[in-house]
């Protein structure tokens, strides 16, 4: 039998490891129904009202802790229950007061209900956590070494080793989105602590922090850089895995979220009021004209399958919140490969999300979002479905509707996969653009294949009305190898995550270029860099919205390891001792980035098409031979150096943008060897270079080369080359 037992309404029970230690409290005066409306705990001024959702228990009781965390001084049983959820205004509670739930019902995990009332239980809605969760025996709801496992029903207390919310102020000052067009952006995908935690021109006491990443130097350097979007991976408050801590290792990259409305302190200057330093750090890249997108996980908890700990949903009501296996309850579906699959089927369970989702937009001012394992948001019981419940309440919501959503479109579910499937209005990370620059600039690819991810993949995203910017464009992102590591190692090189190199996948699409890692042969680090300019400006000069992991526009390196998760270390910190090769990488990335924005073809909204538009006389885009010529349908057979030529004066009717009716033309030439390429005719008096890759030189030394049209120009192997007509 359970040694927790049920008091009197003026009587409460204080649980410790060794058992129950009986206390006596009066019944707290003034205490009054509420409201069930406002999820979580909410401050009046005089008061707080408690609402905690629960179809399935019997009662839950508020627990009030003292300022330090560690002693239980007040249990309240909430003392109304509306729409399945109980509810209850407690008076004389103040902004800072620390307090956790405790939830009865029935233990029977054979019908997927694991309430146990020893274990105290951390808010969903709570704005911040105190306190770091400590691996105890205490933490599951079942005793560990059991012989029937989750069967049993364990006594201990678990408040001594979980972290305690914090009932917090409404905010009084908001930002607001930017709402920078689609077709504009450039994201950049980085770490809160990695990106600042070596900085020297950031601060020592910022550096790792919400604070550092707003400090000037930093806003300066992205702004320089031309990105108008930061990607935060994971800054939701996430639980540290146990298996790694006993390794010495730890959770960084943070995709094992437990508060989806609190930024985790481990990434606060300010370890009191994370939030307040949250929101200034969004309102200052706001005022430097930078985005904030932030990757969320609402795919799963860290709270794992059915041996996992209690820590939150699984014991206010596991069997809402929680996809479980039909035919038997006990146990969960497993979409992700983390032990449980949150049940975005369950309306409570999408009114939980979207709740959380708006208070980032509204309360943070935060941008939009990047949903890891994507897929599992639309999965309903039939398989995914771009019209389920979730995905059709972002499309209608006010606030979520105009935010930036880009999926990652994929799990390890049966049907996991669905690139391009999602409805209008959502982005998504699109790996077939990955995977085909790869393998074109190692000569694994045809020119075929990376024709068609140039113009934004309209195989994939040109349906119901979506627009070239939803294929999220990327060539490295923090799964995998870096993009000098990609052109450096041939295998992955994960030894220091501690499991026998078995973790990362194997499907790298990399060249060492015939030395494994670090060489000092100068023909194999030319080229390397010259792969890497020639990926960075794929990437870049194609349709889609582009996507640029932190540091490879400087070269980073992780050391051949393509799964740093577990790093927080010199493998995943960038490191701000760039080399020469590198800044000069840096300098061939902005200009890169200014030919994007200088150029509206570059990134158009709508498709572009091969039609001819009589009216103007022009083809928005031609694919050209080496011969100078319009392709023929058999030279894409074999082709791997090819052109196209983009002809800006087949814009919309409306369109005013300087350089918009501008042609330009790409070479691609993935061959080893040198071609000798016809500029081809077109309607202008010759052709202006702006890019070559072959020659990483300045701006204005590079625009200073003119030819003729009919030119035989000679095309250096392994390079990309940008020209502009220029006007009669």
């Amino acid at each position: 039998m359970p040694r927790f037992h049920h008091v009197a309404k003026n009587q409460k029970s204080i649980l410790s490891q060794d058992g129950p230690l009986p206390m006596s409290f009066p019944l707290r005066q003034g205490l009054r129904e509420g409201n069930p409306v406002e999820r979580g705990a909410t401050y009046d001024g005089s008061g707080v009202n408690f609402a905690v959702f629960s179809a399935n228990a019997t009662a839950v009781d508020i627990c009030l802790f003292d300022t330090d965390g560690k002693t239980e001084t007040d249990r309240i049983r909430l003392p109304e229950y509306t729409d399945q959820v109980f509810h209850g205004w407690i008076p004389d509670l103040h902004p800072g007061q620390l307090y956790g739930l405790r939830v009865h019902g029935p233990y029977e995990p054979d019908a997927g209900h694991r309430f146990n009332p020893n274990k105290l239980l951390l808010d969903p809605y709570a704005r911040g956590h105190f306190g770091s969760l400590q691996w105890n025996p205490a933490l599951f709801g079942y005793q560990l070494g059991h012989p029937d496992l989750d069967l049993s029903f364990d006594d201990q207390d678990s408040a001594p080793f979980i972290p305690k919310c914090i009932i917090s102020a409404p905010s009084r000052r908001r930002n607001k989105p930017l709402k920078t067009r689609w077709s504009d952006s450039i994201i950049y995908e980085t770490h809160v602590k990695g990106f600042t935690q070596t900085n020297p021109l950031v601060p020592k006491r910022l550096r790792g922090t919400y604070a550092g990443l707003c400090h000037r130097s930093v806003l300066d350097y992205l702004k320089s850089l031309g990105i108008t979007s930061i990607e935060l991976l994971p800054i939701q408050s996430f639980v540290n895995d146990q298996y790694l801590i006993e390794k010495g290792l730890t959770n960084y990259w943070g995709y094992n979220t437990i508060g989806f409305f609190s930024p985790d302190t481990r990434y606060a200057a300010n370890h009191a009021d994370p939030a307040t330093e949250f929101r200034h750090m969004v309102a200052g890249c706001h005022a430097a004209g930078l985005e904030v997108i932030m990757d969320v996980v609402y795919n799963h908890t860290a709270e794992g399958n059915e041996l996992g700990p209690t820590l939150s949903f699984k014991g206010l009501d596991n069997a809402s919140y929680y996809r479980l296996v039909p035919d038997n309850l006990r146990y969960y579906i497993n979409d992700t490969g983390t032990g449980n699959t949150f049940n975005l089927s369950n309306l409570r369970a999408i009114q939980f999300v979207a709740d959380s989702l708006r208070y980032w937009a509204e309360d943070m001012g935060v941008d939009g979002f990047r949903f890891d394992l994507g897929t599992i948001l639309a999965r309903e019981k039939e398989g995914f479905d771009p019209e389920a419940g979730f995905l059709r309440v972002c499309r209608q919501d006010p606030i979520l509707a105009h935010l930036k959503l880009i999926a990652e479109p994929w799990d390890i579910g049966p049907g996991g996969y669905q690139v391009g499937k999602f409805p209008p209005s959502w982005a998504e990370w699109n790996d077939k653009f990955r995977d085909t620059a790869k393998d074109f600039w190692r000569n694994e690819a045809r020119a075929s294949a990376l024709a068609t991810r140039l113009l934004g993949s309209p195989d994939l995203f040109n349906h119901s009305g979506r627009q070239a910017w939803s294929s999220v464009n990327f060539i490295a992102a923090h799964d995998g190898f870096t993009l000098k590591d990609c052109v450096s190692y041939e295998t992955k090189h994960n030894q220091a995550n501690g499991e026998n190199g078995e973790d990362g996948s194997n499907d790298n699409r990399s060249c060492n270029y015939g030395a494994e890692g670090p060489t000092n042969d100068d023909a194999i680090n030319a080229l390397r860099w010259r792969q890497c300019r020639n990926m960075l400006a794929t990437l870049l000069l194609s349709q889609g919205t582009p996507m640029l992991l932190a540091g490879d526009e400087f070269g980073r390196t992780q050391n051949g390891n393509n799964n740093a998760y577990c790093q927080d270390n010199a493998i995943s910190w960038l490191n701000w001792t760039i080399e020469k090769e590198g800044k000069n990488l840096q300098s061939f990335t902005q200009r890169i980035i200014s030919l994007r924005k200088r150029f509206p073809i570059l990134r158009r909204s709508r498709f572009l098409t091969e039609a001819y538009n009589k009216d103007l006389d022009v083809k928005e885009l031609t694919w050209v031979s080496a011969s100078g010529q319009e392709m023929r349908q058999e030279e894409w057979d074999h082709a791997q150096c090819f052109g196209l030529m983009l002809d800006g004066r087949a814009q919309p009717s409306g369109i005013m943008q300087r350089g918009a009716d501008a042609t330009l033309l790409l070479i691609l030439n993935s061959w080893n060897d040198v071609v000798e390429f016809t500029l081809p005719e077109a309607e202008g008096s010759a052709w202006k270079m702006l890019l070559d890759t072959n020659r990483p030189d300045d701006e204005a030394e590079i625009e200073r080369n003119i030819f003729q049209q009919k030119t035989l120009f000679t095309v250096t192997g392994h390079s990309l080359l940008v020209f502009e007509l220029l006007g009669t």
